[in-house]
């Protein structure tokens, strides 16, 4: 029986059999051109030819899937191009930790009376993560920070169960970086506030987690060489030029060359990402990872308290910011105690897809039969014998 993992973010969706290498990754939304007469639909964003002012169609708001329609035509794309065969496959799919009911339920009726899957394990993102990290690392133990897209859990773990009084959501992710991003640029240099797909890029190629802040906000004050952090980033044409890029430091000196038309990032590659530690600064009532980290912790028992320090996990889009790593260990080890142990692992390359290879290594799992709901249970028991086998609470 095949197995096809599908983690579903609300940015990319990560997808492949438990027998590839790779995930394949996908938009999760679909784009209209700024003259409205093209629609790109998940991978067909590849085949655009100007990325100025794309409007984007998502079916997730605020990091739950709201709009079923638009899902329905990213997953046929997903499917097709990897030959699914439905009747014969068993799917892992996942969801939001705390998900809503009737969205669970619309996501179970389409998997199962639409395309007709063989079975289904609905999960979260962050519990494929942790069976990763504990199956490698032989531990019982271990705190997932999942900070993507929309949002950002802090869930706690022994043995591959989620500890339900640990969890914490912060309502700040990937988006809310790239248009805060977007309205700094167009504040202090050019308006971009339609260039959502390239302010993304300049955020990814250009922005890293200060791992100290003043020292950094000193050097961003220099003139000339001194200044060692501003950079430039060229902008495309789409004429000669379809995707921007970053100019080396030695290159950045403000002035643009020929015809180029450049954006010249200064204290904002680090003050951006800096929300992701102080969502404060920007009014947004809500703790930083290093704060919510603590406090999921110390809401546990007290004897696991130090296991779950010495086994903290960052992964998800944001992850991958150059210095987050060193960072949350600099701002937690402030926080607690010495008699602590403080490990943060981060795999800084992989973290995107982390809990992809862990519903990898779980459909490979002796147990992951009786991890699932097939069809025929299904249609049967309907909602409740996925709900019975699914949810947290249970």
């Amino acid at each position: 029986m095949n197995k096809f993992i599908l983690d579903n973010g609300a940015y990319l969706a990560k997808s492949g059999f438990s027998t590839d290498e790779y995930p394949k990754m996908t938009p999760n939304y679909i784009t209209k051109s700024k003259n409205a007469r093209e629609t790109y639909i998940g991978n067909e964003l590849e085949d655009c030819k100007d990325f100025s002012g794309l409007f984007y169609q998502l079916p997730f708001q605020k990091g739950i899937l709201v709009n079923w329609e638009i899902e329905r035509q990213i997953w046929n794309q997903i499917f097709k191009r990897s030959n699914v065969d439905c009747p014969q496959t068993q799917l892992i799919v996942t969801e939001p930790i705390f998900n809503f009911t009737y969205t669970q339920e619309c996501l179970e009726e389409l998997v199962f009376e639409e395309y007709g899957f063989d079975s289904l394990l609905r999960i979260n993102a962050p519990n494929l993560a942790a069976f990763k990290y504990l199956k490698t690392n032989a531990k019982d133990f271990c705190l997932v920070v999942d900070s993507g897209y929309s949002f950002t859990h802090i869930a706690p773990f022994y043995k591959g169960n989620i500890i339900l009084e640990g969890i914490r959501r912060i309502n700040l992710g990937g988006k809310h970086l790239t248009n805060y991003l977007k309205e700094t640029i167009s504040y202090r240099q050019l308006m971009v506030m339609d260039e959502t797909y390239v302010i993304n890029q300049v955020k990814e190629e250009l922005c890293y987690i200060s791992t100290d802040f003043e020292s950094d906000m000193k050097i961003a004050k220099f003139k000339g060489k001194e200044n060692t952090i501003a950079r430039d980033y060229v902008l495309p044409d789409y004429a000669g030029l379809c995707k921007g890029y970053a100019k080396s430091q030695e290159e950045s000196t403000g002035i643009p060359l020929d015809s180029e038309q450049i954006i010249r990032l200064n204290n904002e590659r680090f003050t951006v990402p800096e929300l992701l530690l102080h969502p404060s600064d920007i009014g947004i009532k809500e703790m930083g990872i290093a704060e919510a980290i603590v406090d999921s912790v110390e809401s546990c028992p007290s004897n696991i308290r130090n296991e779950l320090y010495e086994n903290v996990l960052l992964v998800g889009g944001n992850a991958k910011f150059k210095g987050l790593k060193e960072r949350v260990f600099k701002d937690v080890r402030c926080l607690v105690s010495n008699k602590y142990k403080l490990n943060i692992t981060c795999d800084e390359e992989n973290s995107l897809s982390y809990a992809w290879y862990g519903g990898k290594m779980l459909a490979e799992d002796k147990e992951f039969d009786d991890l699932v709901v097939t069809k025929k249970v299904y249609d049967e028991f309907g909602h409740s014998a996925c709900k019975k086998k699914f949810d947290l609470n249970n």
